[in-house]
């Protein structure tokens, strides 16, 4: 690898790391709010629902913006309208009840899953990618079961809560893998 080639990897190692840990916290905090008025559609309740796949629009924003190196453009772009899509979805979704806000949320873990999936491989020599490729598979396991348990007697909000969490979780796993590669490659 090129000294400018290195110094760029550097460059979008930091940067990614810096936007895992805000995502992180930003998980952290989200999934202790909707627990604790998760269950139920109130006007707090509904504002969280929005707010967490807009952030996730804003994320990949700065994503795309300071990845200068292993940009994975289609990923980035698909990932931004998947989450605008669904912050709009889950405001229609909201009239209708529970269950359907699992239904879109169900349907947004699956493909933003998919998505961050492909993403973390496109980034695997990067490094830290490890934790980004089990996230993205998980979510298309659990977005699959939010999808199910509309249907169910145990539809709850504060199922999305553990569900933001563990993703929390993954985003400071790869951070601190990817502060390892950091101090490795300078």
């Amino acid at each position: 690898m090129s000294t400018t080639a290195e110094a760029s990897a550097v460059t979008t190692a930091v940067s990614l790391r810096n936007l895992y840990f805000s995502r992180f916290g930003f998980a952290v905090v989200w999934a202790a709010l909707l627990f604790a008025v998760g269950g139920s559609l109130s006007p707090l309740t509904i504002g969280l629902l929005v707010l967490y796949p807009l952030f996730d629009v804003v994320a990949a924003v700065i994503d795309f913006r300071s990845s200068t190196a292993a940009r994975p453009t289609v990923g980035l772009y698909l990932n931004m309208a998947l989450s605008l899509a669904t912050a709009i979805g889950l405001g229609v979704a909201v009239t209708s009840g529970i269950p359907a806000v699992l239904r879109v949320w169900g349907v947004w873990a699956v493909t933003a899953g998919i998505v961050q999936l492909a993403v973390a491989v496109s980034r695997y020599r990067l490094g830290g990618q490890w934790a980004m490729i089990l996230s993205g598979g998980i979510s298309v396991f659990a977005g699959t079961g939010f999808f199910l348990m509309a249907g169910g007697p145990e539809a709850a909000l504060t199922s999305l809560a553990g569900y933001a969490t563990l993703g929390g979780i993954f985003f400071l796993v790869s951070a601190f893998r990817l502060g390892r590669v950091i101090k490795k490659e300078s």
